[in-house]
């Protein structure tokens, strides 16, 4: 009777425990715009689901696209996301029964040359997944083996004083299942309930003393090109079909990393025409005189583009899939 008080003493312990690590997760992890596109694509079927990074997400609108190719979409990508995220979220999207006719993947070389990093971006996609078995396996292959912290606390990494004044607001949004895109507006840019961050302008004079970063073939980190492999054979799998793009970059971009980003293409071509897939990349041949690479068009050297570019920039590229490049699309 003794042995049976302090298993059950023990097992009650743990509940509470869990309970109160539950309810501070509910009031202090904030509300991302990942948490709205996450859930748009686990709860709906579109004809296109863009996966990629902070170059998708700023460059692509996907309702320009739609008044030209009369397909639906929503835009997945964002900073931190790299191969093994989207494939786990292609995964959820399967397992929930809404599979999209396409995906468009942003290749954006600085994330195929590291290795995913720690921070806060590392449970940016894992966190809003709902309780099912692609969540499970996303743990066992990630987040289990990081730092005890992101598990039990995943809220570590935010201002925790600024997420305490928060918390009712917090509250408040998760129980009603408010998934509104208002909140997320800035003074520099605006969220789009399709997933597309419009970017206001930028002066050009702001960031003309910045270097553009360049990488290589050879910089390239194995683990990532498998997740992008198995990516590709599950959608191929479960017939939905694959483009890989990548978007404009401002010409004194091509110019002072030239060698690099010439390279990456050729890497990218060979790989993509090896596995069966189509490759769009707007900074090379035919695709580089359909979009403008003018500085004035961007908000960085980085390559994201203010929204009138960007909106210019998802016409084309609707167009250039329209007329067949975008593969076996549904």
């Amino acid at each position: 009777m003794r042995s049976f008080k302090k298993t059950g003493a023990a097992l009650l312990t743990v509940l509470v425990l869990a309970a109160v690590l539950w309810a501070a997760d509910l009031a202090l992890y904030p509300c991302t715009f990942t948490r709205n596109d996450v859930h748009a694509v686990a709860t709906c079927t579109f004809d296109d689901v863009f996966v990629g990074t902070s170059h998708g997400k700023m460059n692509i609108d996907p309702e320009t696209m739609g008044k030209v190719d009369g397909r639906t979409g929503h835009n997945l990508c964002v900073g931190g996301e790299y191969p093994e995220d989207v494939l786990y979220m292609v995964k959820l999207m399967i397992e929930k029964g809404h599979a999209p006719g396409r995906i468009v993947y942003e290749v954006s070389p600085g994330y195929f040359v590291r290795e995913k990093e720690e921070g806060n971006n590392y449970l940016l996609f894992f966190h809003e997944f709902p309780l099912c078995a692609s969540k499970l396996s996303y743990f066992r292959a990630s987040v289990m083996k990081r730092d005890f912290r992101t598990l039990f606390f995943p809220w570590y990494e935010y201002d925790l004083s600024y997420e305490l004044s928060h918390a009712g607001e917090t509250l408040k949004t998760k129980l009603s299942g408010d998934y509104s895109a208002e909140s997320f507006a800035t003074e520099k840019q605006k969220y789009h309930e399709n997933g597309f961050i419009e970017r206001y302008p930028v002066d050009a004079e702001e960031f003309e003393d910045d270097e553009a970063d360049e990488w290589f073939p050879e910089d390239i980190v194995e683990k990532n090109m498998e997740s992008l492999r198995e990516i590709i054979r599950l959608c191929d799998e479960n017939g939905i079909g694959f483009t890989a793009i990548t978007t404009p970059l401002p010409d004194q971009v091509l110019e002072e990393a030239g060698e690099g980003n010439a390279a990456l293409n050729a890497y990218y071509a060979e790989f993509f025409e090896e596995a069966g897939v189509p490759y769009i990349n707007f900074n090379y041949g035919t695709y580089y005189g359909m979009t403008d690479h003018t500085i004035d068009s961007f908000t960085d050297l980085d390559g994201h583009m203010n929204g009138d570019a960007a909106r210019k920039f998802s016409a084309v590229l609707a167009e250039v899939l329209l007329d067949g490049a975008g593969g076996n699309a549904r």
